[in-house]
């Protein structure tokens, strides 16, 4: 099974959110999909795609190990490991294809009917009020989910502390958790995702602060390096109840090996779309079990990620909640054809379908191609 050709397509689908897909297709016919969504880097993930195009055509696409191994200090950083990981994707979905067998039976069986997933409603949430995040949150719970998500402290950002209007932005951020908190009831886990906004001392007083909102976990509340100070936050969470979540864009089993060590979260969130595919992230999935620590992957983009993630997380034994962007847009569902990917209650059936049971509707995405995003969904300091 010969690679014929590779294929980079963007996708605009709101005013501030791109998808970004590879579409690999063999000499037989078959297309296998990948998601590389990475916000505001479009440019650099179809020139990355172009770059390593040439080298594929005419590889056995079966030759998976071989062609998409993800390296740790690859030049193009992130962007590069983007690619590589929907590659690593792509051919997982050709190998399926293949065999007649869905990627969860590739990767040794399903452990679960169906994924348990939770609602992140940021980017469903207007007006962006407290009320507004309230109004949204009951969505997800009239929907059937047991547990919702939001990132409330826009736009905070440590650096700006100085600035009357970062003490205006924090406590607008806690009315929001209040109002949802209040929307959901104790029966309904909340997440609150802090998008690396603060100091270590800031997000020392953010624990202090949310506490009384009895959060499930808090997330990425400082930058991803500074191992120290994380474990003393974990700390912190953890005496009031609070699991403290992260790592959502590192990559490879060798970048989270010493996060697991030093005992950083209690919760792991590599993204299918960065950690370099299905196997990488089962290795990080294994190696974060030894030490107790559970997987609750990233996945707030688009059908192709939230696809391929449903197919691991069916495998992965220390598995919590998976995350999907409740209420942004319809073309979530709208864009794929095969395998219907609505939710169930919570939840996400798995598919039964060869490979990764569904494919792009490519001409109906290439009706709206990306488009630069002026004002993104996070400040660029921010990651």
């Amino acid at each position: 099974m010969r690679i014929a050709s590779v294929t980079f397509l963007g996708v605009n689908v709101t005013p501030k959110t791109n998808w970004c897909f590879l579409l690999l297709r063999t000499e037989s016919g078959l297309t296998g999909t990948g998601e590389c969504t990475l916000s505001d880097h479009e440019a650099l993930l179809a020139a990355e795609a172009e770059r390593i195009a040439g080298a594929l055509i005419g590889e056995d696409a079966l030759a998976r190990n071989r062609i998409a191994r993800l390296i740790p200090h690859a030049p193009g950083g992130l962007v590069s490991h983007a690619v590589v990981s929907a590659l690593e994707q792509a051919l997982w979905d050709l190998a399926g294809q293949e065999a007649g067998r869905p990627i969860h039976a590739m990767l040794g069986g399903a452990l679960r009917p169906c994924v348990p997933l939770y609602a992140n409603i940021n980017r469903g949430a207007a007006p962006r009020t407290p009320e507004g995040f309230a109004a949204a949150a009951r969505r997800a719970v009239a929907s059937g989910f047991r547990a919702v998500k939001l990132a409330p402290f826009e736009p905070m950002v440590w650096e700006d502390a100085a600035e009357p209007r970062q003490r205006a932005a924090y406590a607008e951020g806690l009315a929001r958790i209040a109002a949802v908190r209040e929307a959901v009831g104790a029966a309904v886990d909340v997440m609150v995702d802090a998008h690396w906004r603060f100091s270590p001392g800031g997000a020392a007083a953010l624990i202090r602060d949310v506490a009384p909102f009895d959060l499930f976990w808090l997330e990425c509340p400082v930058s991803e390096a500074n191992h120290w100070e994380i474990r003393r936050l974990r700390g912190m969470a953890n005496d009031r109840g609070i699991r403290l979540a992260g790592a959502e864009t590192l990559a490879g089993l060798a970048a989270y090996r010493p996060i697991i060590e030093a005992g950083c979260y209690d919760v792991l969130m590599p993204d299918i779309k960065y950690a370099g595919g299905h196997a990488q992230i089962t290795r990080i999935a294994a190696l974060a079990q030894t030490a107790g620590i559970e997987i609750a992957p990233h996945n707030p983009t688009g059908p192709v990620c939230h696809a391929h993630s449903v197919q691991l997380c069916a495998t992965l034994p220390n598995l919590l909640p998976l995350e999907v962007q409740f209420g942004e847009t319809e073309r979530f569902f709208s864009m794929t054809q095969g395998h219907d990917q609505r939710f169930t209650s919570g939840t996400a059936p798995l598919p039964v379908l060869p490979g990764l049971g569904l494919r792009l509707d490519e001409r109906a995405a290439r009706e709206t191609p990306w488009q630069p995003m002026p004002s993104p969904w996070l400040d660029p300091r921010l990651g």
